[in-house]
């Protein structure tokens, strides 16, 4: 079984500007710069055949280059925070990316994410940490921007077992880059 999720990867001046945001809550545990991104869908622990499936159906989805903006921040968890993130403002080519993406989960296969799609980019896990500091945090960092960066391809990344946050492998970059073999 292998953990797998697709996402888009991070530009370094984006990350560098995101890591300013990882300070000032104990108890949070925070996302290592090389493991930054955006889920677009969540796969989940799958046998390695159909993870053959899935790289077959990505490689069919198609990829109009669009921009990102990041802005704010918030945490998931409610009452109980458990992770803080970056903002990412949609737009409709994400939207139609992503859409693409369950789509093709779907042919393989895989049940539906019930979840509704909230771009974002995960800066911390949260594992003790009151209500009240992360609403400082959030006061805080509220106008929290970064530079737009242009999307030009999408990644499958793998992920260890367990709570999250990393470290991830890139597992194939889509569209594939090519490039000379010497071969002619």
């Amino acid at each position: 079984m292998i953990r797998l999720f697709t996402a888009l990867e991070i530009p370094d001046e984006a990350a560098e500007k995101l890591v300013r945001l990882q300070r000032g809550i104990e108890g949070a545990r925070w996302i290592d710069r090389a493991d930054l991104h955006i889920t677009l869908r969540f796969i989940g622990d799958v046998p390695e055949n159909v993870a053959a499936d899935i790289d077959e159906a990505l490689a069919l989805i198609p990829v109009t280059p669009f921009e990102i903006e990041l802005e704010g921040v918030g945490e998931f968890g409610g009452e109980r925070p458990n992770a803080l993130w970056a903002g990412v403002k949609m737009s409709e080519p994400l939207r139609i990316l992503q859409g693409r993406h369950e789509s093709a989960m779907r042919r393989v296969g895989l049940k539906p994410e019930t979840r509704k799609f909230h771009p974002h980019v995960t800066v911390a896990r949260i594992t003790r940490a009151s209500v009240m500091d992360v609403g400082h945090y959030i006061a805080a960092n509220n106008l929290f921007a970064a530079p737009r960066f242009t999307v030009e391809r999408f990644t499958l990344f793998s992920a260890k077992g367990g709570t999250g946050g990393g470290p991830y492998v890139a597992e194939r970059r889509y569209p594939e880059d090519h490039w000379d073999d010497g071969e002619g």
